[in-house]
């Protein structure tokens, strides 16, 4: 085998969860096969570059081996390489604990006050 579909390789290494799900993604546009917007049928090769847009994020995966069938994740592991780079942690910026309750008027100013908004014009 020397190229499968893109839809089919990114289900079964993992990186959806349903092949519908990696077809939907190509048809929006979040995949780029060499730096090109592609179908769900482009067929891929090894040595290619992926680039997924996922949360925001672009992933880069260069391909090292061609799946069309879900394996585990171990074997799903070696069949890319992840170049993807490190992202910034965030801190969460105003989040309460689930089942915390709705906050006090003391809270909310502080929250909005963490996330830059001022409220204190309208008063």
């Amino acid at each position: 085998m020397d190229a499968a579909r893109v839809d089919s390789w990114l289900w079964a290494i993992r990186v959806y969860k349903t092949r519908s799900a990696a077809t939907t993604a190509c048809r929006a546009g979040h995949v780029r096969v060499n730096g090109d917007k592609v179908k769900a049928a482009q067929q891929i090769r090894v040595g290619d570059e992926l680039r997924i847009r996922i949360a925001g994020f672009d992933r880069i995966l260069i391909v090292r081996q061609l799946l069309v069938k879900r394996v585990g994740a171990p074997v799903a592991a070696l069949a890319y390489e992840d170049r993807t780079p490190e992202r910034e942690p965030q801190a969460a910026l105003g989040l309460r604990d689930r089942g915390a309750g709705r906050p006090t008027k003391r809270e909310r100013r502080d929250i909005d006050k963490l996330r830059g908004r001022n409220h204190d014009a309208m008063d």
